[in-house]
């Protein structure tokens, strides 16, 4: 791979940094997912997100009653 940080990038003089901030939130479950431009107008935060993720998964159980498909909290 190609490094493609710039020379003028001193990381040695950077303070504050804390190696592993995030790690143990990372690795309980966190998850982000990347919507698109257009998706995420429609949808301002994540509360808005899971509702209407809920509503799709409701639909489906209704469509598909055997499709295996199942809502959990």
């Amino acid at each position: 791979m190609e490094d493609e940080l710039c020379p003028e990038y001193d990381f040695a003089q950077m303070q504050g940094g804390v190696r592993g901030k995030y790690a143990d939130q990372y690795q309980s479950g966190t998850n982000l997912v990347l919507l698109e431009p257009d998706v995420a107008q429609a949808f301002p935060n994540d509360e808005a997100v899971n509702n209407a993720l809920r509503l799709l998964i409701q639909v489906a159980q209704r469509q598909l009653p055997n499709s295996g498909v199942q809502m959990t909290e």
